[in-house]
């Protein structure tokens, strides 16, 4: 049986121990009242400090926000307005529009329209075309030399699946053929197959 003893180095003692004040912080007053220094009871404020004292102007043009409910001068409210005021607040009528809630002094009825014979002809059903074949019903009668037919030896086999081998299925990558291993090497290729001859070194 074996036994680990841990010992705490310095460096963890330090990392371990709580963080130090800096020693310049100045602690929380204790209490809301406190002595005021002479210095601090006779101190008079520069002209600079005077100055950034002062709250801050607005900019120039700057208008306060208009309250929600304008006060409306005399002349306002006793304003008249005029017949082509009037005529403007009116709202505009639409000559293309017909309601029957609408007034009948206001707005005519449609007129009946009449469709041209182009219209008409465009408006007829597209017809099928003369060799269209209906679609099959479900079930229809098979006639008897269907049901009496043999089929053939190629159509048996034809209606096999096809037999399909995996990728590289019965292929081995170092057979070598006949025709590589009879093969004599031209003097160009026995030509290229020599190093360099500024890569050869002389020993």
């Amino acid at each position: 049986c074996y036994y680990f003893v841990v010992e705490l180095t310095p460096h963890w003692s330090q990392l371990c121990g709580r963080k130090r004040l800096n020693s310049g912080f100045e602690q929380s007053r204790l209490s809301p009242q406190w002595e005021v220094s002479v210095a601090a009871l006779s101190a008079y404020p520069s002209n600079r400090l005077c100055s950034l004292a002062l709250p801050r102007l607005p900019t120039i043009g700057w208008e306060p926000d208009r309250p929600l409910l304008a006060s409306l001068s005399r002349a306002v409210q006793t304003a008249v307005a005029s017949p082509r005021v009037c005529q403007l607040a009116c709202p505009k009528r639409r000559q293309g529009l017909y309601s029957a809630h609408s007034s009948k002094t206001s707005l005519a009825p449609p007129h009946p329209a009449a469709t041209s014979s182009r219209l008409q002809l465009l408006a007829l059903p597209k017809s099928d075309h003369p060799q269209y074949a209906q679609d099959r019903p479900v079930i229809w009668p098979v006639p008897g030399p269907v049901r009496k037919a043999v089929a053939s030896e190629r159509v048996q086999v034809l209606s096999q699946p096809n037999q399909r081998k995996a990728l590289f299925q019965g292929y081995d990558p170092y057979t070598v053929t006949l025709a590589a291993r009879s093969a004599s090497a031209s003097p160009r290729l026995q030509e290229l197959c020599l190093p360099l001859p500024r890569k050869c070194k002389g020993k």
